[in-house]
């Protein structure tokens, strides 16, 4: 057995494995293809062609450049038009996504009846078309579920009566080249999202688990504030019994039972604080880190129909009720939301939208003048929109605080990654991630974001898809 070769310049070792290739077996590939274009008899024009091809699909960077590369080099080359289309798998059919008299297709539009999935070339209404093959099984390549198929897409010639049998087969191997280049790119934009997915995520953690969790050193020191003042309550008790042996009764006795009982009830709040936190912060990780979130470099939702009142607004105002509180934020709740306001969202990751909104309310919130005394509050409440989506109606979400607008040009970036309106307040833990993550899940449920200044302070708004009663209760 050969021993490992090593590379120490590129601090690598490789082994012969059952799936390495060797140098003799790299030859002899080299030798057959030098016989197969020599069996091919491609003219100069043609290998030129395969070569313009090579080379502008290295120089464009993206999808839609290749694209409209693949059907502009036959144009240019020999005068004959082409379409390119591509597999869609949620749509589960051929869609054309560039064509040479009218280029790119956006969005993609399905493909006529004569277009269909074949690992052979064959012609029909005076078009050649050719399978555009992928070495990978599709579901490798894109983002889908798996399927049982690797022809990625269909080239189409045209007019099928200006080729000559020996045209067919250049374009056979054009096709070749163009599913070895859309794998290749379609691979790259892959790992490019889930980088960008992951250092988003990144973010998201930070925001929505890293500081969430510094509150539980807050709670944890109440909690031992607690126990110490029990502790000091154990040794009054203690004197108590020396003074009642001796017959020296006093008011101590009541007294302790009274300081008893609020350390109990402090006590029990802590606990229920910590309960409650727990099962937030347990909430946002569940959300956080599903397996569905990295193996497709995004967030997968998962959608249930929800009150969103009831089931999302309310338990997040409860957890965040004490820090409201203790910054003499006042809640104001409209009156209870109907019934019928139902949507249908992913309950872990909208509970961190109203989280993200009602976190930046305790940093930002500040007292107006109003009638009876300045007002430093919180509100939520909601507005029907009436066929905003077409035939379905919308549903307007508000959070509104008290305080000074926010300045025109600093409103227009509110909802950018990093950036944070109130830069003078010098929060610490202010990373300026919470408003991008609202908008970005907002819109992966078919929403938009917003903000408007009201009288007295600031609205942050997002709309979302409404959906009758029936219909939910018909899914179940």
């Amino acid at each position: 057995m050969r021993e490992p070769a090593t590379d120490e310049r590129l601090g690598i070792m490789s082994h012969d494995t059952p799936t390495d290739t060797d140098l003799d077996e790299i030859r002899e590939r080299v030798r057959q293809k030098r016989l197969d274009y020599i069996e091919y008899d491609f003219s100069r024009k043609k290998n030129d062609t395969l070569k313009t091809f090579f080379d502008l699909a290295q120089e464009y960077d993206t999808l839609p450049d290749l694209f409209r590369i693949c059907v502009a080099v036959p144009l240019e080359s020999f005068g004959v038009d082409s379409r390119l289309y591509l597999y869609n798998p949620e749509s589960e059919c051929y869609e054309l996504v560039c064509d040479s008299r009218q280029g790119l297709s956006s969005p993609p539009t399905p493909a006529p009846a004569h277009v269909h999935r074949s690992k052979e070339p064959y012609s029909a209404d005076d078009r050649y078309l050719v399978p555009v093959l992928s070495r990978a099984p599709l579901h490798e390549v894109v983002e889908s579920r798996p399927l049982e198929t690797d022809v990625i897409g269909i080239f189409e010639v045209f007019p099928l009566s200006s080729l000559r049998e020996s045209d067919k087969f250049f374009f056979l191997k054009y096709a070749n080249r163009i599913g070895y280049n859309l794998r290749k790119k379609i691979l790259a934009q892959q790992n490019i999202r889930h980088l960008q997915f992951i250092q988003s995520l990144v973010s998201d953690i930070e925001h929505n688990v890293i500081v969430p969790n510094m509150y539980y050193r807050h709670l944890f020191n109440n909690l031992k504030k607690k126990i110490a003042a029990l502790n000091s309550l154990s040794d009054e008790v203690d004197a108590y019994r020396r003074r009642a042996a001796s017959g020296e009764h006093h008011a101590m006795c009541g007294q302790v039972i009274d300081r008893l009982q609020a350390i109990k009830d402090d006590l029990v709040g802590v606990y229920e604080d910590i309960d409650r936190h727990h099962m937030n912060l347990s909430l946002f990780l569940e959300s956080l880190f599903r397996r569905d979130h990295f193996e497709k470099g995004r967030f997968v939702l998962r959608r249930k129909p929800y009150r969103i009142e009831r089931d999302i607004i309310i338990p997040q105002l409860e957890h965040f009720a004490k820090r409201l509180a203790a910054r003499n934020i006042t809640v104001e709740a409209p009156p209870p939301m109907p019934e019928d306001l139902i949507v249908r969202v992913d309950f872990g990751l909208f509970s961190q939208v109203y989280a993200n909104l009602f976190s930046n309310a305790l940093k930002y919130t500040e007292p107006v003048p109003a009638a009876g005394g300045p007002r430093k509050a919180l509100a939520y409440g909601y507005e029907r929109l009436a066929d905003f989506y077409g035939s379905a109606h919308g549903l307007k979400l508000n959070v509104f605080t008290t305080g000074p607008h926010i300045a025109p040009e600093r409103a227009e970036r509110l909802f950018a990654d990093g950036f944070t309106a109130h830069r003078d307040k010098q929060d610490a833990f202010s990373s300026g991630h919470g408003l991008s993550f609202v908008k970005y899940v907002v819109e992966l449920h078919g929403g938009q974001v917003g903000y408007e200044p009201t009288e007295q302070g600031n609205n942050f708004f997002f709309i979302l898809p409404l959906e009758p009663l029936a219909e939910q209760a018909a899914e179940g």
